[in-house]
């Protein structure tokens, strides 16, 4: 795909007039899709896709417009013509852009990660296996995802990334199932049936009869996935340098007030240990690392060049939305094979949903118990508990209740595939909660 976007983009520069200028993204993927309900392959297909979404300036005047590529040479430029045409037009009906800002300074990059995947049939086959007896429900979605930027200064940038996931439940009866994920770009087979192992075992679990609990304060054990959760919500905003000096920030507290996370806590945005891009839309580069939470403290924002322009500071290669694409949480001293043992008695929550803020400025997100959720006493697991809505703080859940996190971290690659698969991920630990308040 590098060869045709390089083609693409040297066929930009002929169409401009006078004191034009562009800038041109282009996102691509060659992806395997299989879908599976009671452990067989219901669907199975592969995508081939590109677009070019081109920005034409002319001083502080611009228009952006997308082209779906269809991989003919002759027929994608005599589209791309038209579609400058266009843009052109409807930036002369367009007032001046006052945040304007694309990256001049010319800085060029060819960054392609290297992954082991299976071949399709070894994929479904090891899922078919894990299958066997049981109702599996999930896709499996693996391939290369591609990134390119050019302008008319020169520059020219290309991410490829290769990777799988596999996201699946085992369903047992009713609202009753266990999600689970496998996801990265070195496909193990073992871990995969380590996986496998733990899903079957907690399906086990769901068989007994589940337990109602009492609103009130619990000890709990948050896995990454349930954590994961939690960060993308108080991501719509927490990070970004815009909701910071519009005030609109859920940690309004901690730029303000002084409030603090736990000492332990590390908060990063990672790119470096990603799949998505270490460029963005108008060419800005992204470092490897951007301390967002260090000792419980805020650092960084994450700065998009709109926001750079409007506050006059640099910008930092953030996206337009200004939130984490590459995630990363810091390891702990709890090994997860002991996470029972220091839960004790309490409940383990494997995953959560419907999160959204109860009062944004006090960063107090509610949302609801899902899957396997278990009840623990002792450090044994009990039974499954009946679904339970929480209300807490990032305040109490990673300040000052926070008991501890695990030693191990799980890779989450996000597995949204609307207009194309999702490159953003985190990097995990879980997470042990005193005192957290469910509701009802």
């Amino acid at each position: 795909m590098r060869e045709y976007f390089d083609e693409m983009a040297a066929a930009i520069q002929p169409l401009l007039r006078g004191a034009e200028r562009y800038t041109a993204t282009f996102r691509g993927e060659e992806s395997d899709f299989v879908r599976f309900n009671r452990g067989a392959v219901r669907q199975a297909g592969a995508v081939t896709q590109r677009a070019l979404t081109v920005d034409l300036i002319e001083g502080r005047r611009h228009a952006a417009g997308t082209l779906t590529l269809r991989g003919d040479a002759g027929g994608d430029r005599a589209r791309l013509a038209r579609l400058i045409g266009e843009l052109r037009e409807m930036r002369g009906e367009l007032a001046e852009d006052p945040y304007l800002l694309y990256a001049t300074a010319v800085h060029s990059t060819d960054r392609r990660r290297s992954a082991v995947l299976p071949d399709r049939d070894t994929a479904v086959r090891a899922i078919a296996r894990a299958g066997e007896g049981r109702d599996l429900v999930g896709i499996y979605a693996a391939g290369s995802s591609h990134a390119g930027f050019a302008n008319s200064f020169g520059q020219r940038n290309w991410y490829s990334a290769p990777s799988f996931n596999l996201d699946w439940s085992f369903f047992h009866d009713s609202d009753k199932a266990v999600k689970a994920a496998y996801a990265g770009t070195e496909w193990d087979a073992l871990e995969l049936e380590r996986k496998v192992a733990s899903a079957a075992e907690q399906l086990a679990v769901l068989a007994r009869p589940s337990r109602a609990l009492r609103p009130g304060r619990y000890r709990v054990y948050l896995t990454p996935a349930a954590l994961y959760e939690i960060l993308g919500v108080v991501s719509w905003g927490g990070f970004g340098l815009r909701a910071h000096r519009t005030k609109t920030t859920p940690l309004i507290k901690m730029i303000e007030e002084g409030r603090r996370l736990h000492a332990d806590l590390q908060i990063s945005e990672h790119t470096g240990g990603g799949i998505a891009p270490d460029f963005q839309d108008a060419g800005f580069i992204r470092p490897d690392r951007i301390t967002l939470v260090d000792g419980g403290a805020y650092r960084e924002c994450l700065v998009s060049p709109r926001s750079a322009a409007e506050y006059g500071v640099e910008t930092n290669g953030a996206s337009a939305s200004e939130a984490p694409a590459s995630i990363e949480v810091g390891a702990g001293a709890v090994p997860v094979d002991g996470v029972l043992r220091e839960l004790h008695t309490g409940l383990y929550v494997s995953n959560l949903w419907y999160l959204n803020f109860s009062d944004r400025t006090a960063c107090r997100t509610t949302g609801m118990t899902r899957f396997a959720t278990f009840w623990v006493e002792n450090g044994v697991i009990q039974a499954p508990a009946e679904v339970m809505r929480f209300d807490e703080t990032i305040y109490r859940m990673l300040g000052d209740n926070l008991m501890g996190l695990t030693a191990e971290r799980e890779v989450i690659l996000d597995p949204a595939t609307y207009f194309q698969r999702s490159t953003d991920s985190a990097r995990l630990p879980g997470v042990l909660v005193d005192d957290f308040t469910l509701t009802l």
